[in-house]
């Protein structure tokens, strides 16, 4: 099939480079001129394991294309996807001026029946404005075109999002029409064997689906850093309750490890923006807004049990940090738990010496870019040098075996704060460390 992706970030550059590797003809548009140049050169971006060796094949190929021309690049497909940002705006609802922008253009551009698929997250009731937007610019140029919108929300977690894409759980689909359901069903075939795994339902559901799926998630996050942070009260070790809970399979173990907090693109927006949707539809939402407040707090964990350690004042102290990204397998930075502990660190006079093995260009360029206090380093053993104690917050694999003689030997302090909960407390007493970790 040939089909156009209007957005190259990270849900369209995934998603259009995926559907190229399977045969189809694909062009992701932008209005970044500088982006497309660096893509048609092949510079990626983003970083996401194996995407660039994908990008690189389907360019040789000739499947996968780069423009900025959205009329030229939908003048010949069936589908259109919009995958452009949905920020969050001041109040935290999702901002959608960019996906009816893209809508507007749709309109003044197209030549041929279409079906224009919402990729972004979106909330609730924007294929009707999507539509809405489509048919007035087609009123204005008195065209009696078909199209069909259709909501076909993204489940990627970055850092594995090829591997998601490729065998998707499931993938869901809103529309209102048979011949969308079937053009979809289509699309998405080559992605599984069987049809259990393609779940069609109205599009007011698949909008809502998307929301729900991220803030379940995300309250199972913050759920168990509150049985962490009782657990540490009571004098309990929350790694046990957590082996404890995760074995019964009503339960299970994904996203019930205790840490610093959740970040990233999906879950603080998501949260947020399902928060608004209820309570402009006069609802409010206690538990989604619980989920919410635990995990701003959770993000200071660490920076308290430094302060309960050193003191408030941290003037001529140096802390080495191992992580900057929210998570491993990414150099997304947004809402990350460093952000906040090297500031939170900053403002008490500390210095702060970090490394990451990715994300360490977004923290100069963007998120920490007015930090004074913080150093880069090219190693990890390179943060410890002069440091007072060591601070952990990503668990990328090379961090997970280190050499704890190494870290002893170059610390100023055999001390090590752990937001990740990676390391046996135990093991670490005996070697003559102070361990904090979450939960314990």
């Amino acid at each position: 099939m040939n089909i156009a992706v209007i957005g190259s970030g990270y849900v369209g550059l995934v998603s259009g480079t995926c559907f190229a590797e399977m045969g189809n003809k694909v062009t992701c548009v932008d209005i970044d001129q500088n982006k497309i140049n660096k893509l048609e050169e092949g510079v990626i971006p983003i970083f996401e394991p194996g995407l660039e060796q994908m990008v690189l094949k389907n360019v040789r190929n000739k499947n996968l294309f780069f423009t900025t021309d959205l009329g030229a690049a939908i003048s010949d497909v069936e589908i259109v996807f919009i995958a452009v940002g949905t920020p969050m705006g001041d109040d935290g609802s999702a901002d959608l001026q960019y996906v009816l922008a893209v809508a507007k253009s749709i309109g003044e551009t197209m030549n041929r029946k279409l079906i224009i698929v919402d990729k972004s997250t979106v909330p609730i009731g924007t294929a009707d404005k999507v539509k809405a937007t489509i048919q007035s610019e087609l009123d204005k140029r008195e065209s009696d075109l078909e199209f069909s919108v259709v909501s076909n929300p993204e489940f990627l977690k970055e850092g594995a999002a090829i591997d998601d894409f490729m065998k998707p759980d499931r993938v869901v689909i809103g529309a209102d029409s048979d011949y969308a359901f079937d053009k979809m069903k289509q699309l998405y075939s080559p992605f599984f064997r069987t049809h259990d795994r393609f779940i069609t339902m109205d599009i007011r559901s698949a909008e809502m689906t998307k929301y729900a799926a991220n803030t379940m998630l995300a309250t199972k996050i913050s759920f168990m850093n509150e049985i962490a942070n009782i657990c540490e009260r009571v004098g309990a070790d929350a790694n046990m309750v957590r082996i404890g809970i995760g074995s019964d399979k009503r339960i299970g173990y994904s996203f019930i490890y205790p840490g610093a907090g959740y970040g990233g693109s999906c879950f603080p927006k998501d949260v947020k923006a399902l928060k608004k949707i209820a309570e402009e539809n006069g609802y409010k939402a206690n538990l989604i807004e619980s989920v919410e407040n635990v995990n701003d707090a959770q993000k200071l964990v660490i920076a308290n049990k430094i302060v309960k350690r050193f003191g408030e004042d941290l003037s001529g102290m140096t802390f080495g940090l191992w992580g900057l990204a929210f998570k491993p397998g990414t150099d997304d930075m947004r809402e990350a738990p460093a952000i906040y502990i090297v500031k939170e660190l900053e403002k008490r006079g500390a210095k702060v010496k970090a490394y990451d093995p990715k994300a360490i260009e977004e923290s100069k360029e963007f998120y920490l870019k007015d930090a004074k206090n913080i150093t880069y380093c090219t190693s990890k053993y390179e943060v410890l040098q002069d440091a007072d104690a060591l601070i952990l917050l990503t668990e990328w694999k090379e961090f997970r075996s280190p050499d704890f003689e190494e870290i002893k030997q170059q610390l100023k302090n055999p001390i090590i704060f752990d937001g990740r909960n990676q390391y046996n407390a135990f093991s670490l007493e005996e070697k003559g460390f102070e361990y904090f970790q979450i939960g314990k």
